[in-house]
């Protein structure tokens, strides 16, 4: 596949651009001028800013592969303001520039719906999705509610909690919907999805994003 990818220096593109490339998938990251040297190595950088469309549309292609992981780092209820700002309008550059070009699919890391809270930054992720509808294009819409890894390790203290509600009637699916994931599991979830366009619209949920590791390593047909 040609990707292109938003979001590339932070806490997930960093992981993910280096496993794309090892597949053989030919990667293409924004990056703000001046952080090119924040992108992992096995991509071509396109300097731009994920903001404004006019920065970076042109080097977006037909058939192209977009993948939108730009976010504001570590988002709690106080950062509503920067939900707005950044990752809405990012996600709004970039679903008019993957209309224009005609992408073939658009990758779109949202978060599990509905949740008893942080409601801006669910509200933000949903009129990200739609955005993404607007623009007529196949998408994927991964969502995740905490990924676990390096830096974000506390939430390995509700893990107990976790397994009880799963069993319990009354609390399993909501136990699983906003149940947690690792970072390899987003890597592989990611992956998935780049490699295995759907033929509208697909949604990506905890659990699914669980098993998507045994579905990579899983022998081709």
């Amino acid at each position: 596949m040609d990707v292109f990818i938003t979001g590339g220096t932070g806490y997930i593109g960093r992981r993910l651009i280096p496993e794309l490339s090892a597949r053989g998938h030919a990667v293409r990251a924004l990056a703000r001028p001046g952080s090119e040297r924040k992108l992992p190595p096995g991509c071509e950088v396109v300097p731009g800013n994920a903001l404004d469309r006019a920065t970076f549309a042109a080097r977006v292609r037909s058939g192209d592969t977009f993948v939108q992981l730009v976010g504001t780092p570590n988002p709690n209820p106080r950062k509503a303001a920067q939900f707005r700002a950044v990752d809405l309008v990012s996600v709004r550059e970039s679903a008019a520039a993957a209309r224009e070009a005609g992408v073939a699919h658009f990758v779109y890391v949202s978060v599990a719906m509905p949740a008893p809270v942080m409601r801006a930054y669910l509200e933000v992720r949903a009129q990200g999705e739609a955005l993404v509808r607007e623009a007529g294009v196949r998408a994927t819409f991964i969502r995740p509610w905490y990924v676990l890894g390096p830096g974000h390790r506390w939430p390995y203290l509700l893990l107990p909690w976790y397994w009880l509600l799963e069993r319990l009637p009354g609390t399993r699916e909501l136990a699983r919907r906003l149940g947690l994931v690792t970072l390899d599991d987003m890597i592989a979830a990611l992956v998935e999805a780049v490699e295995n366009p759907p033929d509208g619209v697909r949604v990506v949920t905890v659990p699914e994003i669980r098993r998507a590791r045994n579905l990579l390593a899983a022998p081709r047909l």
